[in-house]
């Protein structure tokens, strides 16, 4: 009888330590979904430490439902390394706080109206001396700027015009420490008539103002969306790429098995060639935002 007594507490102990440790997941759970009180409890809970061996950050107007206070809290215990799209500089202390940085922040112009049409250049300037030495002092590494749309205009008079225009204020990106970053983004879909819709255009253009502060913002979603052969355009033209936003195609939600990306593997090519840049999460959760959040972090990291 005593050995039975002992086996019978013994299986007792076992199962009140798996329904401690359900317990422990479901609280972990819930402090991921509740950002005012994200704490290192459900990171510990959730798995082993991220590799990584890229750098991750979140747009803000994503979880704009989200205080920037406690996405910033959140974003730091689940791994990430910013917050991207964080235009406001009031805000950039909020993050810093959390040992986060702005990864990108505006530099000129607007998605229709941008480097393509020579009479914006000189306002486009005076925006970008304004906002990269500020992006430098407060440790920015990026700046975003666009093509414009087309308007009836060629690619190829746009190219020129956006050559022209970047060319001015290079110096300010190679003086100050800061990529320019101009955005590749589908015209089928989301921004019907931008000319900077395909990576042969944006390579054009780089390639030609040839400064090591200018780059292409790699949007994987609209990318896939326009042309595909993701992995292979990524490692061939890594050097002239500065920054990459995800998002699941199609609908721009959670990179999850709704959707047509095998996000691991396109990670793993990215990681592949040693980029020191920033992978900034752009999608539009459709479930718990910091739950998909932190999935993603998880299946990006390469």
């Amino acid at each position: 009888m005593p050995n039975n007594e002992i086996l019978v507490n013994t299986l007792s102990r076992r199962a009140m330590l798996m329904k401690t440790a359900g317990g422990l997941c479901a609280a972990s759970i819930v402090a991921l979904s509740d950002s005012s009180h994200a704490n290192p409890l459900w990171q510990e809970a959730s798995g082993a430490k991220l590799k990584g061996r890229l750098k991750q950050s979140a747009c803000r107007w994503c979880y704009r439902d989200i205080p920037l206070e406690n996405l910033a809290k959140a974003g730091a215990e689940i791994g990430l390394k910013g917050i991207d799209l964080l235009n406001d500089p009031n805000d950039w202390p909020v993050v810093k706080k959390y040992g986060l940085i702005p990864t990108m922040v505006t530099g000129a112009g607007t998605i229709p109206d941008a480097c393509n049409r020579k009479d914006l250049h000189d306002k486009l300037e005076k925006e970008f001396e304004t906002n990269i030495p500020r992006a430098a002092e407060n440790g920015v590494p990026n700046v975003i700027t666009f093509s414009g749309n087309r308007r009836g205009m060629s690619d190829a008079e746009g190219a020129k015009n956006t050559i022209a225009g970047l060319n001015r204020v290079k110096k300010i990106g190679e003086d100050h420490g800061v990529n320019i970053c101009i955005e590749l983004l589908n015209s089928k879909i989301d921004h019907h008539d931008y000319m900077c819709d395909h990576t042969a255009w944006g390579l054009e253009v780089v390639q030609a103002v040839n400064s090591p502060r200018v780059k292409l913002l790699y949007d994987i979603y609209h990318m896939q969306i326009m042309e595909g052969d993701l992995v292979r355009t990524i490692q061939k033209n890594i050097d002239w790429i500065g920054h990459f936003h995800t998002g699941g195609v199609p609908g721009r939600h959670e990179l999850d098995g709704t959707q047509e990306v095998q996000w691991d593997g396109v990670m793993r090519g990215i990681a592949a060639t040693n980029y020191k840049g920033y992978v900034a999460h752009e999608f539009v959760p459709t479930k718990d935002p910091l739950t998909s959040l932190k999935a993603a972090v998880d299946l990006c990291d390469a």
